[in-house]
């Protein structure tokens, strides 16, 4: 019973350590191109913060929030630390501020589309292993997971960008953020911990991304019938 119970432990942190191989390069730069995608869609609206702070960045480490990044490896969505802007050196203040909260979830989403492009050049091949099976499936977690990051971050609670957009065009919802801004980030931890949040986060990454893989298999002319054994006669 003991060498049993030692055999399933060990098999189950044996794969998740499998896991960890590919969901750990995959967040890291979901992360990182997420946040520089703020950082430079606000100096390219005529604001220098993210630059002076340090933010116009790839590095990861310059990013990383502790708890969102503990959601990120375990639920494959979280959030990352939010870039400083300053409002007033923006031409059209609101319509700049919504401009760069959406440009990181967007930047998600173009980075789960190439992904899922290079996994299906990969899928062409047939049986991979060695470094191109390990590519093909970080690619494939690449795109779920740029997926999972850029839907989550478009759900309007503080600190995701979708509360900065809804904050934008109903000030009042501003308001009640502000009020609720020091509990947000254990209300999201709540929610996705009772899975609240995982039907619609769920149902929404499938549509996207069944949609992103049926686009690659028209680009790519991937015939799954064909791929499978089937044949015509």
């Amino acid at each position: 019973m003991y060498f049993l119970r030692n055999l399933l432990v060990g098999s189950y942190l044996y794969r998740q350590l499998t896991v960890l191989m590919y969901t750990a390069p995959a967040i890291l730069l979901a992360i990182s191109f997420h946040e520089f995608a703020h950082g430079y869609m606000s100096v390219r609206l005529g604001d220098s913060t993210p630059r002076r702070d340090g933010r116009l960045t790839l590095n990861p480490f310059r990013h990383l929030d502790l708890w969102g990044t503990l959601c990120l490896l375990l639920f494959h969505v979280g959030w990352a630390k939010p870039i400083r802007v300053n409002v007033r050196n923006y031409k059209k203040p609101r319509r700049d501020m919504v401009l760069v909260a959406l440009a990181g979830p967007v930047m998600n989403f173009v980075l789960a589309f190439l992904a899922m492009l290079l996994y299906g050049l990969l899928f062409k091949q047939g049986s991979l292993s060695g470094v191109l099976g390990y590519l093909r499936q970080l690619f494939y977690y690449s795109a779920v997971i740029n997926v999972g990051l850029g839907l989550f971050n478009l759900i309007p609670l503080p600190p995701l960008d979708g509360s900065v957009v809804l904050a934008e065009l109903a000030p009042a919802a501003g308001k009640f953020f502000a009020r609720i801004r020091r509990y947000s980030v254990w209300i999201l931890a709540g929610l996705l911990f009772l899975g609240i949040l995982s039907v619609p986060l769920s149902a929404g990454s499938d549509l996207i991304l069944n949609g992103f893989w049926k686009m690659v298999r028209r680009i790519l002319g991937i015939d799954m019938f064909r791929m499978n054994g089937g044949m015509t006669i």
